[in-house]
């Protein structure tokens, strides 16, 4: 399995399909397999990169803090590895604060951004939760932490949708990359002591921002806020959907998206 070794660690990555390259930055807790179930959309149109952050997959995952800032150098890392010069870039949820920062340190190469659930500034109950899943999988069996996590991700469409959580539920059981608690208490931690709500308005390259009606860890208003600080960024809320949107409604997310590629 291809490794990069970028800023003393080393991070797992995966290039599918043909055409320009277009970058997937997962979020807290997820890895590149994440992107599995919107992978067949994008793959007929263009070079898809995945990757997992430090601390969770196949990369390394040190036992000290982290930072979204740090995060973002790893994946501007990887992608001088990879000689890449110039990428479409997509985040979700932390990926999304990802993305910015990369954004923010490099938009030469950013030829445009997608942010999916994602926020600038979190408010007190999103502090509080990002604490909470930060703290909890050190007292947790790691799958029960997993699976402890699904209600704030998926809706009430997605839940009443026969064997869908089942489904979730037995991929984590098999899945033999579990994060350590520590890795991703580091990630809560990085989360919690981010912040680019002031430097928004530096972003000046296109930006689809797409939330989902019924997320409840990062809700409409934290992409509102994106789109009303972001100079010309157009705000899609997806309706009956929750925080990991890509998962629940892949086609729908696909066709924003490749709306959005192609006219920008």
């Amino acid at each position: 399995m291809p490794k990069a070794l970028v800023n003393g660690i080393e991070l797992f990555y995966n290039i599918h399909g043909t055409g320009e390259p277009l970058l997937l930055i997962a979020g807290f807790d997820s890895d590149s397999l994440s992107w599995s179930v919107l992978m067949p959309f994008l793959v007929k149109h263009y070079q898809v990169i995945r990757f997992d952050n430090r601390g969770v997959g196949q990369s390394s995952a040190p036992n000290s803090p982290y930072s979204i800032q740090q995060m973002a150098a790893d994946t501007i890392a990887l992608l001088e590895y990879l000689k890449i010069s110039q990428v479409y870039v997509v985040g979700h949820s932390m990926g999304g604060q990802i993305a910015q920062e990369l954004t923010l340190a490099q938009p030469e190469i950013v030829q445009s951004l997608i942010l999916l659930s994602s926020w600038a500034k979190g408010d007190s109950k999103f502090q509080a939760i990002m604490e909470l899943f930060g703290d909890l999988p050190s007292k947790l069996d790691p799958l029960l932490y997993q699976t402890t996590l699904l209600p704030w991700l998926f809706s009430d469409r997605f839940y009443a949708t026969p064997g869908a959580i089942e489904q979730i539920v037995n991929q984590i059981r098999k899945y033999p990359f579990l994060p350590e608690s520590y890795a991703l208490y580091h990630q809560s931690r990085a989360i919690l002591n981010s912040d680019t709500f002031e430097r928004l308005a530096s972003i000046e390259v296109p930006t689809l921002v797409m939330v989902g009606e019924q997320d409840i860890v990062t809700p409409i208003k934290f992409s509102e806020h994106l789109a009303q600080g972001i100079p010309n960024a157009e705000l899609v809320i997806l309706e009956q959907v929750g925080h990991a949107c890509f998962i629940e409604s892949p086609e729908i997310v696909a066709q924003e998206m490749l709306k959005f590629l192609t006219n920008h």
